[in-house]
């Protein structure tokens, strides 16, 4: 008999004509309350799309000419039906049980007009012709390589011609409309976020999808979208705006307000835990696993290196220092992306006012080819009452663009000694991978194919492996006591959080992994083949795995009604006994897989970690396997379970208002019986290993197509220059809004010029410019000042192109304040203006800002016109970057009125000055 919420579902009018619905459910049947959605990454491949939706339409004539002839039958009737079994083709598309291969298309490069490509073979013989095997082809445009280098080397090259080649034929075949040609494109440049265009078809799949009949919601806040939008939007899901918190899933990039925690519902999924910042801010991090090294022991903990917190600890870190000599590194307290971090040589070196964590420099590090390394491990905790964690079987390594050198000279350079994506990608030479398939090919690796390679050499890659765990869940364990007592004071449900580290782990040439840091919201963009293989398989793999229940309106609003009446402040999860008719009852029911003993919270809490664990994907569980409570129970509290990292006062009692239990030990108990009885989950320690050095296996080609962008052409820039010029000098000015834009693409243009052109002899006038700026994008002190660096090199281009690009993107967020919704009197037009900038080049640009500075005295791209503080409009020099030249006098840092006489000195003696001495 089924439940009312079951029957308001059942008897709705919500019919699903896009092949089964249980290819997109699990865990349940529909209409109950374990079901949840499934995501699978081969829909995002149009091909596949067209084929689903060509089956879907020959199913429902089918199904009309059916209901024609046969009597109509209740919906309950219907639901309890077998589905018919599909065609083999559409099963095959729709087989989730290993994940599909993704290309990530760059923009086709420009080719002359006889060298026009037309092709219309098939998909699998367009992917056939340009197999991973031909080391000739690269979608980023490299120089090309010696054919002598082995495959294991760090550089990789390609052919423009093949590339425009393959990007034509997978646009063309996978029904895309095509693209013009857009101009030839360096492996440097910088990539944005939003260029990923979301194709109408996407859109057409997700109508037909159960989440878009069940009304499902998502919401962003703060947070990547690109590639978790796409899923969404193909599975049906559809966004919700501004303060609506009718969602379903919350997905936000920062921590979440504790109001909206605690007034979930149980249907409700939000990727935070409450006080997520002990684990990820680095300070807290490291002082968390400091208590446990007190208390259970340091070689039970040596999993971070020696770690102190300025300006607090100085005094410790000289006494460490005069013990053991440096080097040391700084890293703010609760940045990311590798910002604002250097190496010294003594703490003498570090500001006395820093407020920053210094830790021991490993000067022995695991290298690849001379290349320092470290791994972005995924780690999943979906409970941290009982603590249940997943480590997902694949990882990216990250490699540092300039061979490791030790020496004390090169302590400065961070394209060696840090191998964070975000400042590695701007260096001349960072080579990315142009095939999914070539998982070790260029300075980003997967970890199987790490693992692969160490094995070849004879390391011991199991024990490097269980260490990993080891350190992971160590880790977890020394911060999970605040976050425990903050799920038990605001979360309502135990389903509610759930949360997907990024831990980064450097692993030193004795194979011993350390724990650098855990970043609260990994980066999920992708901008090369390999990152999209991984991250689309890898959020597919955890919203399946968390679970989006697949609730209709109906069931919702039921829960709605039903969990308004019991939410309190406290939302502490309250242990209830049920009578023995009731446990009776259930076990009959469900059979043996139920244990008498257990309480109804304890019931729900064994049957969500089976069924999590049945649609975990490519996740492996970590915490509990059939050793953890032999090796971990020492840490956790015999009464509760909870991991105790402060040490118990004498004589001092903790009361609660719950009955104590212990839910890690009840959950291991029943997972890993020895009675015979209940099944055992196969997650030993040989499955682990090998699911971890196998390579992700891929059976779906997904184009993940970049959005179509208009070609510039220099003869229009300058002809809609000169209108523009025109009209400033009869006077017309900019609004803020459109000299912000202006002002942005110029920088862009001046850091695409830093990558690709490492001689460029403009660092110090862009680093002069973000000194006097400063705000929360600042040089780090050792690389403030250009003089004490005298060796000119791409390193240095890279890392002054890394400051810009921070601050263009601070920039860029702060000019989405800036709308204008219609023509204001006396400015430019904005369609004529928008015309300009879509061909305007570096020159245009600077142009119009140099023209516009000089008439009109104001500098809006900077300042608005009321601020306080305003210096005044410097001359700008004129001839080529001569706006650029002027660029750190419009900043002001003492608001002081200067002497024209000084920046005429300055701007005459610049070109006599040596730049890099």
């Amino acid at each position: 008999m089924p439940s009312s919420l079951c029957e308001a579902l059942t008897n709705s009018s919500i019919s699903f004509d896009y092949q089964k619905e249980d290819d997109w459910i699990t865990s349940g049947k529909l209409g109950s309350r374990e079901a949840v959605l499934v995501f699978r990454t081969n829909i995002l491949n149009p091909k596949i799309r067209k084929t689903l939706s060509e089956k879907s339409s020959a199913q429902v004539l089918t199904d009309t000419k059916d209901n024609e002839e046969k009597p109509v039958q209740s919906p309950q009737k219907l639901a309890e039906e077998e589905p018919t079994s599909s065609e083999p083709s559409s099963k095959e598309a729709l087989s989730g049980s290993t994940q599909q291969k993704i290309f990530l298309l760059k923009k086709p490069q420009q080719c002359d007009k006889s060298d026009k490509l037309t092709f219309s073979s098939p998909f699998k013989k367009i992917l056939n012709r340009y197999s991973s095997s031909d080391t000739s082809i690269s979608s980023e445009g490299e120089e090309p390589a010696n054919s002598s280098e082995n495959k294991s080397r760090v550089l990789k090259t390609s052919q423009n011609a093949i590339n425009i080649k393959l990007a034509t034929d997978l646009s063309n075949e996978s029904g895309y409309e095509s693209i013009a040609p857009a101009k030839t494109i360096s492996n440097t440049e910088v990539i944005e976020e939003d260029q990923e265009e979301t194709s109408e078809d996407d859109a057409e799949c997700g109508i037909n999808m159960p989440a878009s009949k069940l009304k499902i919601t998502y919401k962003f806040h703060q947070t990547e979208t690109k590639l978790l939008r796409k899923l969404f939007n193909v599975h049906g899901l559809t966004e919700v705006q501004g303060e609506n918190n009718n969602f379903n899933l919350l997905w936000t990039g920062v921590h979440m307000k504790l109001d909206i925690v605690r007034n979930l519902a149980p249907y409700q999924r939000v990727n935070h835990f409450p006080r997520s910042y002990e684990m990820t801010r680095k300070d807290r991090l490291y002082k968390n696993i400091e208590r446990m090294q007190h208390l259970r022991g340091m070689k039970h903990f040596d999993i971070v290196p020696q770690t102190f917190v300025l300006p607090i600890e100085s005094r410790d870190l000289v006494v460490a220092h005069n013990k053991h000599r440096g080097p040391w590194i700084v890293k703010p307290a609760a940045s990311s992306r590798g910002r604002g971090i250097f190496i010294v040589n003594s703490p003498d070196q570090i500001p006395q006012d820093e407020q920053a964590v210094v830790s021991k420099y490993i000067v022995d590090p695991l290298c690849i080819d001379g290349h320092k390394c470290d791994l972005r491990v995924y780690v999943l905790v979906t409970s941290f009452d009982p603590l249940i964690i997943y480590l997902y079987e694949e990882g990216i390594v990250r490699l540092a663009t300039v061979k490791y050198d030790r020496h004390a000279d090169n302590l400065w350079n961070p394209c060696m000694h840090l191998c964070n994506y975000s400042i590695n990608k701007y260096h001349s030479d960072y080579i990315r991978s142009s095939d999914a398939q070539d998982e070790d090919v260029g300075h980003k690796w997967t970890l199987s194919a790490l693992l692969r390679h160490l094995k070849l050499q004879s390391c011991d890659t199991r024990q490097l492996m269980l260490n990993i765990e080891d350190l992971i869940i160590k880790a977890v364990l020394a911060c999970a006591q605040s976050i425990i007592s903050a799920c038990r004071m605001f979360v309502p449900n135990g389903n509610n959080c759930f949360e997907l580290y990024g831990f980064d782990i450097l692993i030193d040439n004795a194979l011993k992994p350390w724990l650098l840091e855990i970043n609260l919201s990994p980066s999920m963009g992708v901008d090369s083949p390999l990152d999209t293989k991984v991250k689309s398989c890898l959020m597919a793999d955890l919203l399946t795995c968390v679970g989006i229940p697949a609730y209709s309106p109906e069931m919702k609003s039921h829960y709605d009604q039903k969990w308004s009446r019991f939410r309190s402040s406290s939302c502490q999860r309250i242990a209830t006994f049920p009578s023995t008719s009731q446990k009776t009852k259930k076990s009959k029911k469900k059979g043996a897989a139920i244990n008498l003993n257990l309480t109804g919270e304890e019931q729900r809490i064994l049957r969500n970690a089976r069924l999590q664990y049945s649609r975990r994907g490519g996740f492996v569980r970590i915490f509990p396997t059939d050793d953890s409570m032999q090796r971990y129970g020492n840490f956790l509290d015999s009464a509760n379970g909870i991991p105790i990292s402060t040490p118990n006062v004498q004589s001092q009692t903790f009361q609660t208002p719950i009955i104590q239990h212990n839910y890690n030990q009840m959950l291991h108990q029943n997972l890993y019986s020895k009675d015979g009885r209940q099944k055992q989950d196969d997650n030993n320690e040989a499955d682990r290993i090998w699911q971890y050095e196998r390579a992700l296996e891929t059976d779906s080609e997904i184009p993940f197509v970049k959005k179509p962008t208009v070609e510039k052409c220099e003869v229009e820039g300058r002809r809609l220059r000169k209108i523009m010029l025109k009209k400033i000098s009869n006077g017309s000015e900019l609004t803020p809004f459109q000299a912000r834009q202006t002002f942005s693409m110029y920088l862009e243009s001046v850091l695409r010029r830093l990558t690709e052109d490492p001689k460029d002899n403009h660092e110090k006038i862009i680093l002069k410019f973000l000194n006097k700026f400063g705000g929360s994008v600042k040089p780090p002190v050792m690389f403030r000042n250009m003089q004490t660096i005298k060796v000119a090199s791409k390193a240095r281009s890279a890392m002054v192109a890394k400051l810009l690009g921070d601050f263009l993107e601070n920039y860029k967020r702060d000019t989405e304040a800036y709308v204008d919704s219609f023509d204001h009197f006396g400015m430019i037009p904005s369609s004529a203006y928008n015309q300009f900038l879509m061909h305007a080049q570096e020159s245009d640009l600077e142009a119009v800002l140099t023209l516009h500075t000089n008439v009109t005295g104001i500098m809006p791209f900077l300042y608005n016109r009321c601020g306080l503080s305003v210096p005044p409009t410097p001359p700008i020099p004129s001839g080529l970057h001569g706006f650029l030249r002027a660029l750190p006098s419009m900043v002001s840092s003492t608001g002081i009125n200067r002497e024209l006489s000084k920046y005429d000195g300055y701007f005459k003696n610049f070109d006599k000055e040596k730049v890099f001495l």
